[in-house]
């Protein structure tokens, strides 16, 4: 390595500007060859910094939004689900519906794929730089339950609405206390018209009084959900054991002796 290409690697490192520290050479190499003038080479170079930050800045998005698992739409079989749109589903990833502050409910019996289209729109607003944050619904009302006891709620409270978009999943699965039923309905409603919610559920609406317990605020918190929303409801045969069953069919043929 000559003095050049130390002072070099020395002021890239400073500036931290780590992708053109990785490729200037090799550009350099390739703009000699060419006999490309020195404006291409720069622009070049400028280039691959614009590109590794801008993938650098989407992965550090997707891990802040505490996904549990990476779930994506070309990874999720429409055909297993017939009457889910799935057109309205693509339009859906193009994300506007964040941008305009509206909200989506997935509903559906368990295991018809809600988690996985809730996971997979969110990882899509992560790519259309938005903020986003997965939580679990029991989960959630744990954590807000927690903040209140600790005196932390108004600081929870700053940080939920930083969020373009908060993913709230599996409501429904288990019923809440009043308490945590006040604090879900606080969380939901202090988003209103200012930033976007998926939720999921294996309920439909009419049954979420059953889940929260008072029928003033469960009408209160639907009244708000559901205003600009997009609905998708997704029953039908269980996704997981169809793909289940799909997985096993395909080890079958491919070790037709074991079967």
């Amino acid at each position: 390595m000559s003095v050049n290409d130390i002072i070099i690697r020395d002021y890239l490192k400073r500036l931290k500007l780590p992708a053109i520290a990785r490729h200037y050479q090799d550009l350099a190499r390739e703009a000699a060859d060419c006999n490309r003038p020195y404006e291409e080479y720069l622009s070049a170079l400028l280039e691959q910094e614009v590109i590794s930050r801008e993938e650098s800045t989407r992965k550090n998005r997707i891990s802040r939004a505490n996904l549990p698992y990476i779930k994506t739409l070309e990874g999720f079989d429409f055909a297993v689900i017939p009457a889910l749109n799935k057109q309205k589903v693509l339009q859906l990833s193009q994300c506007n519906f964040v941008k305009q502050k509206e909200n989506v409910a997935l509903l559906g019996n368990s295991g018809t794929g809600k988690t996985h289209l809730s996971i997979a729109l969110a990882l899509c607003a992560c790519r259309h730089g938005y903020r986003v944050r997965y939580w679990n619904a029991s989960g959630l009302v744990t954590h807000l339950l927690l903040a209140q006891r600790e005196h932390r709620l108004l600081q929870m409270e700053k940080q939920w609405l930083k969020q373009d978009l908060v993913v709230v999943d599996e409501v429904g699965f288990v019923p809440y206390t009043p308490e945590g039923a006040q604090l879900f309905f606080r969380f939901m409603a202090s988003r209103y018209e200012r930033g976007s919610i998926i939720v999921t559920s294996n309920l439909e609406f009419s049954q979420w009084s059953s889940v929260f317990g008072e029928e003033r605020l469960t009408d209160a918190l639907l009244d708000r959900l559901t205003h600009q929303c997009h609905i998708l409801l997704m029953n039908g045969d269980s996704y997981r054991f169809r793909q289940s069953i799909s997985r096993q069919e395909k080890e079958v043929e491919k070790h037709p002796d074991k079967s």
